[in-house]
């Protein structure tokens, strides 16, 4: 029951924002939902190695938000400049990490900015497809050193011990 706790939350909180009032029937009625659901609704238990570190998943946000502005503002130049014109790739990146969390970060993370985002995925090899925008053949290592480097910062802010050691002192 315990580990319901943060999922019973959360759900109530979603139904309370869903009806858009906060009194004390919607708070209840959402309670009761919640603990219905996650009742007949049990989630499978998931077994991570997610080590949270503060300072640099603070620094993970910032990066993200720093790529999210300067992505934005270089997809414009590309559209202003060369509109449907445009040159685009997709570049393979094969990821040294091999947990399906960190792989799962890496993509989003990776297809939050404009201009770029993961096509597919092959787990087998952990390689990522990146389709990138305004891309020409000599900026395919600059697309694989960055998404490295994504998930170097990633894995410095979530991953695990021995994720840790896979990624430091690699620059990607």
């Amino acid at each position: 029951m315990v580990q319901r706790l943060p999922l019973v939350a959360w759900l109530t909180l979603v139904w309370v924002m869903l009806w858009g009032t906060f009194d004390l029937g919607t708070l209840f009625f959402g309670l009761v939902v919640a603990l219905l659901v996650s009742t007949v609704f049990p989630l499978p238990p998931i077994s991570t190695n997610i080590k949270v570190r503060p300072l640099r998943l603070l620094q993970l946000v910032g990066y993200l938000a720093w790529d999210l502005v300067s992505s934005t503002a270089r997809v414009s130049w590309q559209a202003l400049r060369h509109g449907p014109n445009a040159k685009s790739g997709i570049v393979a990146v094969t990821l040294r990490t091999d947990s399906d969390h960190i792989t799962a970060m890496v993509a989003n993370a990776v297809s939050l900015a404009p201009g770029q985002f993961v096509l597919q995925i092959d787990r087998v090899n952990r390689i990522c497809y990146v389709y990138a925008l305004g891309m020409r053949v000599e900026d395919v290592e600059s697309v694989r050193r960055d998404v490295l480097a994504l998930e170097r910062r990633v894995v410095q802010a979530v991953g695990s011990a021995n994720e840790l050691a896979l990624v430091s002192g690699q620059e990607g």
